[in-house]
């Protein structure tokens, strides 16, 4: 994708603005990057309260009338980190996304439940409503927590080397903190696509209607430049209002409180796990989980 200017965006203690995530302008389309491809885009704190600084910066910038989230290097994102060295959960951040206290200095499921709630169920529900259309350029692995960034996303362009999957029930987890999963696709299909942990292909996610376009991979940030560029000439209002519109019918289908529900079977599992395993994600790490997929 070509910039009128490119540049790093976002801090976080102990990391680089140019290792977690980037943005560029160029004419009404920002482009918000994801830049940490030696790990396959997974998310760490440091890089989601980026991801939020960029969108607000889309959201105040006038001459900004779409936003593209897109990931560096081979991959969308993996997840969130569960293992990498910039691992950050333990640290504390300046809250944005809701009123729940610092998560640092709690333990148990007091520390864990104020922790998503800000920086996994309350960042994507206003990534959602920010109130321009975001498009999201998915190649290689949307895993999991990388699930959640695409479906806050308002259209998604996948290439066909793309793969989407949520592989936590093998944590004994129903699925991420932003559970969507029966409004993206049909009901049935997301209990197939839960209960195996199975990838899905990005021509099956078109067929079930979970993205809207499939391209060729060397074509992908030219046919998702092209889709931004054509929905930027239309009128900002007219597209906010619209934004708004369909969102209101989703949540009007339960999404909202489907949401919050299941956050919270989301983290009796935690808990159960933390009882029962050898820690709340089941005693699952990267490894694990990648055997267990193969």
């Amino acid at each position: 994708m070509t910039a009128a200017h490119d540049e790093p965006h976002g801090t976080a203690p102990g990391t680089a603005d140019d290792e977690v995530v980037r943005y560029a302008v160029s004419g009404p389309v920002a482009t918000v990057t994801m830049n940490r491809p030696a790990y396959r885009n997974a998310q760490n704190s440091a890089m989601t309260y980026a991801l939020d600084r960029a969108f607000y910066r889309a959201a105040d910038d006038d001459a900004v009338r779409v936003v593209v989230l897109a990931g560096s290097g081979d991959h969308f994102s993996a997840g969130h980190d569960i293992g990498t060295p910039e691992r950050d959960a333990h640290l504390p951040f300046d809250r944005k996304a809701g009123l729940w206290w610092d998560h640092s200095d709690k333990a148990g499921a007091e520390s864990r439940f104020a922790r998503e709630s800000e920086v996994y169920l309350g960042m994507c529900r206003r990534w959602r409503e920010l109130p321009k259309p975001v498009i999201a350029s998915v190649q290689g692995a949307c895993v999991a927590g990388g699930l959640m960034l695409a479906w806050v996303c308002d259209l998604i362009v996948a290439a066909e080397d793309a793969f989407f999957a949520d592989p936590v029930v093998r944590m004994g987890i129903p699925g991420v903190e932003y559970f969507a999963h029966p409004w993206v696709m049909p009901p049935r299909i997301a209990k197939e696509f839960l209960f195996t942990g199975e990838r899905m292909s990005a021509r099956r996610a078109y067929e079930v209607g979970m993205v809207n376009r499939v391209v060729p991979r060397a074509e992908l940030a030219a046919r998702t430049d092209e889709l931004a560029a054509r929905i930027a000439d239309m009128p900002r209002m007219g597209l906010a209002l619209t934004k708004r519109a369909v969102n209101q019918a989703e949540d009007l289908q339960g999404l909202h409180t489907g949401l919050d529900s299941v956050f919270g079977l989301h983290h009796l599992a935690h808990a159960h796990n933390a009882e029962t395993a050898a820690d709340p994600l089941g005693g699952m790490d990267v490894r694990a989980m990648k055997k267990a997929g193969s």
